[in-house]
């Protein structure tokens, strides 16, 4: 009689499995210049469709969820399709734009400004949050939405008892992490934001 099932019918797991949320791997884009906001958009728009930087190495602790997940998702940028074929050595993996990162746009703010990506980046980040500062892309409201939306799936999808992993991007995982506490769920293991790095969250029944 094939596992989980008695008199055919098939057994409801114990409790659901665990959803990790995992940052993709350090994209190629160089983050060594200072740019006006303009030409920050610029470089957003590059770093949007850039892959990986070349010569890393996934960490072991990364590719082990991996082969112990039952789901990986990856967004469809290409530095998180990347990351995910490094990590699942050679499994099937979805790829689903419901995880792609939050917009950054800019403030419009004179040409003679400028400084470097990371700072425009948190700059950027904290006008769209705040002030909604979104040119005609998600606001925040939307990409609240998405996360809670994303979340929802990610809930079913380990109502199997399989582990899910998703490879997507630093606030955006914030996010649906956030939006996976509203639904009840804990996370038992904080790896932080950096890159490579993962949130494993569970939910006891």
């Amino acid at each position: 009689m094939p596992e989980g099932e008695t008199g055919g019918v098939v057994e409801a797991p114990s409790r659901p499995g665990a959803v990790i949320l995992a940052r993709h791997g350090e994209p190629a884009l160089s983050r060594r210049c200072r740019l006006s906001a303009d030409q920050y958009r610029e470089w957003w728009a590059d770093y949007e469709v850039g892959g990986l930087a070349q010569g890393q190495a996934p960490p072991r602790s990364l590719t082990q969820v991996a082969r112990g997940a039952g789901f990986i998702i990856a967004s469809t940028r290409l530095r998180s399709v990347e990351t995910a074929r490094a990590v699942s050595s050679g499994r099937a993996f979805a790829e689903d734009p419901l995880f792609v990162e939050a917009p950054l746009p800019p403030p419009h703010w004179p040409g003679w400004f400028k400084m470097s990506p990371r700072s425009w980046g948190f700059m950027s980040r904290l006008w769209w949050w705040v002030f909604d500062h979104h040119d005609n892309q998600e606001t925040r409201a939307e990409a609240q939405a998405r996360a809670d939306e994303a979340a929802r799936l990610l809930v079913d999808l380990a109502a199997s008892g399989q582990d899910v992993l998703v490879v997507a991007h630093g606030f955006f995982n914030g996010m649906v992490g956030a939006s996976l506490r509203k639904y009840g769920w804990r996370c038992t293991a904080d790896g932080g934001f950096r890159y490579w790095a993962a949130r494993r969250f569970e939910r006891s029944v």
